[in-house]
């Protein structure tokens, strides 16, 4: 049985500011949240407490892109019905659904060791680094000249997996896998997050559903004020990322992350 802890408001507030700011950019949520925690001598909640956070700051993906999500839907109604539907929002839909397959399965074999042997201060330290090596490859070699198709919505969905360790990061390694299936920069960023809301979603509602019996009313309020943290620091960290990729690079997260590592691996 998985169980919340006492948590006071202080110290909700800052591991949803945590979650909300670093979610969404490449230099992992859930590493910055083990850190947090290190750094305040937490010990209660654990990975439920997150996964609750992350389920708040996912909602700002709800409410960015609600024009997109619309869409999809209606698409996909248009569809069932066997009305006439884009090609490329078929293509988008069956990427976005094959995509997720990998990251459910490997997330549901992998869950026992996400909140025990994952959740190591040195693990995120190697994998923020192995990381950064990963986006720089996918940046030096990316061609950006071709559209989205089905194989390659599922080879992002691939990359989508490497999240599941903390240090990784879920849209720097999407963001990547996209680069490397020649997509161009504004077209992985925007595929990447669409791809994240059905992992986010479930994984968050899991974890909601396992611990709500166990909830008790001192820690609600927490748990409340560090959603809503979460949500709006959420939403702020995806316009600025979209904004920000839009004429940069992943070089300064790249820096940043080698840069928080050597500082990890030092103390």
């Amino acid at each position: 049985m998985v169980t919340l802890y006492t948590m006071d408001i202080l110290t909700a507030i800052i591991l949803g500011f945590v979650e909300g700011a670093t979610e969404f950019i490449p230099v992992s949520s859930s590493g910055h949240l083990i850190l947090a925690r290190e750094i305040l001598g937490i010990t209660e909640g654990g990975l439920s407490f997150d996964a609750v956070l992350q389920l708040s700051a996912s909602c700002a993906l709800l409410v960015y892109f609600w024009k997109d999500i619309l869409h999809i839907f209606k698409t996909a109604f248009l569809w069932i019905k066997k009305d006439k539907v884009l090609d490329d929002d078929k293509i988008l839909i069956k990427a976005i659904f094959w995509g997720t397959i990998p990251a459910v399965i490997f997330g549901l074999l992998l869950e026992d060791y996400m909140d025990t042997a994952f959740r190591n201060i040195d693990l995120v330290a190697v994998t923020l680094i192995l990381g950064s090596i990963l986006f720089y490859v996918a940046q030096k070699f990316a061609k950006q000249n071709e559209t989205l198709t089905l194989g390659k919505g599922i080879m992002i969905g691939v990359f989508q997996c490497l999240a599941l360790v903390p240090g990784v990061s879920r849209s720097g390694a999407t963001i990547s896998g996209g680069l490397l299936a020649g997509l161009k920069q504004v077209d992985a960023v925007r595929f990447s997050f669409l791809l994240s809301i059905p992992v986010v979603f479930g994984a968050g509602l899991k974890k909601l559903f396992e611990v709500w019996s166990t909830i008790q009313g001192d820690v609600v309020m927490a748990l409340i004020i560090g959603s809503i943290t979460a949500f709006i620091t959420g939403l702020v960290a995806i316009g600025f990322l979209i904004r920000f990729l839009k004429n940069n690079s992943l070089n300064i997260f790249i820096v940043y992350r080698i840069v928080l590592a050597v500082i990890i691996l030092s103390l």
